[in-house]
């Protein structure tokens, strides 16, 4: 077993955790109130990674939430308080070999404007615009004019 690569960012209100596993499978998430563990099978030799982490604050496991693509695996975990910074992703100082912040998405927020504190309701409703691996809409007949009109009024504004 081998731990996942993962990129993390801290926000006003959650902490996010990009796990960068192509082609995920079995993907298993364990949220709890101090403590974070992932696993899935990944790669095109479907092998077994696990990650766990003794979060620096605490969350609320019952709203923290996931979302795999076929790149990776995207966690959002939802601060217990929210507005407190985390200086880091885990209780302990040692450095994780597997783990590093996101710089591209890295934000000093503390003093930004409180424009970010709706980014876990837009994260939410973008996970379930997507809808799940089940969910995927059928492509036959994605050409046909008719189809291609109709969906243009069902896509959601997001920004």
């Amino acid at each position: 077993m081998h731990p996942a690569t993962a990129k993390w960012y801290d926000r006003r209100d959650s902490v996010y955790i990009e796990f960068c596993v192509a082609d995920s499978k079995d993907v298993k998430i364990n949220f709890e109130k101090a403590k974070f563990a992932f696993s899935c099978l990944g790669g095109t030799d479907q092998v077994k990674h696990e990650n766990e982490v003794d979060l620096f604050e605490a969350i609320d496991q019952n709203e923290s939430m996931h979302k795999r693509t076929d790149r990776s695996v995207l966690c959002c975990l939802r601060k217990a308080e929210p507005g407190k910074p985390w200086l880091r992703l885990t209780k302990e100082k040692a450095k994780l070999t597997w783990l590093s912040v996101d710089f591209n998405n890295w934000k000093d927020w503390e003093d930004d404007s409180d424009e970010e504190l709706g980014n876990f309701d837009r994260f939410s409703e973008m996970m379930n615009n997507m809808g799940g691996e089940d969910d995927l809409p059928d492509l036959d007949g994605a050409d046909d004019d008719e189809s291609a009109d109709s969906d243009d009024e069902k896509m959601p504004d997001l920004e």
